[in-house]
């Protein structure tokens, strides 16, 4: 089949891109997750263990970050045809891209469910337990995790009102959980892309042959 080189080729460059972009958005992941432990990157939250369980958890660093970046760089040497690569069969290849597939495609659907939850439940901060009930008493929680008859997300009028510290905690909280969403639903995305590339390079390498 004369279309088989010209294909092949087509699913290296390919290997190499998603590599590339899996890679960064990697690195972003990892950035935005740094953030959420230094709310208005101030480092005295984190020290008096004040930071939330999804960002200590750091889903974004390990799972959509040292995971999707170890899986990128294995497609990235696919691509490249780089050392062990170089002389890689079919076999090696379809294992090398399903080990890479998973892999990525676990850290980013624990960084999904992880910054999806914590949108959910909101941020972690100190509030007036008086704004809820009649005692007035100041403490360090997830205030709108119970908050059944109106959602924070979309009543942006509690965003002010309701957390006292750190200061824009809502914002800080929603912007980074936000990016942290869509960066993995991205890294998703480039699994799925990465899969159906991966067989039809097996494909051509097998008519090539």
């Amino acid at each position: 089949m004369l279309f088989s080189p010209c294909m092949l080729a087509c699913s290296r460059t390919c290997s190499r891109i998603l590599g590339l972009s899996l890679g960064t958005s990697a690195l972003f992941a990892t950035m935005a997750n740094m953030a959420l432990l230094f709310p208005n990157w101030d480092v005295t939250f984190l020290w008096r263990g004040l930071i939330g369980r999804p960002a200590l958890l750091g889903a974004g660093l390990w799972g959509g970050g040292l995971m999707v970046f170890t899986a990128a760089t294995l497609i990235s040497l696919m691509g490249w045809r780089y050392g062990c690569f170089s002389k890689s069969g079919p076999c090696r290849s379809v294992l090398t891209a399903l080990l890479s597939s998973g892999l990525a495609l676990l850290g980013a659907l624990i960084c999904f469910i992880t910054s999806g939850v914590a949108l959910k439940d909101g941020p972690f901060c100190m509030f007036d337990v008086s704004f809820f009930n009649q005692t007035q008493a100041w403490t360090y929680g997830y205030p709108f995790k119970d908050l059944h008859n109106r959602n924070y997300l979309y009543d942006r009028s509690l965003w002010n009102s309701v957390c006292l510290e750190p200061s824009e905690a809502v914002v800080w909280h929603v912007s980074f959980f936000s990016i942290l969403l869509c960066i993995s639903l991205l890294q998703l995305l480039l699994v799925v892309i990465h899969f159906i590339n991966s067989f039809l390079g097996l494909f051509c390498s097998l008519c090539e042959k």
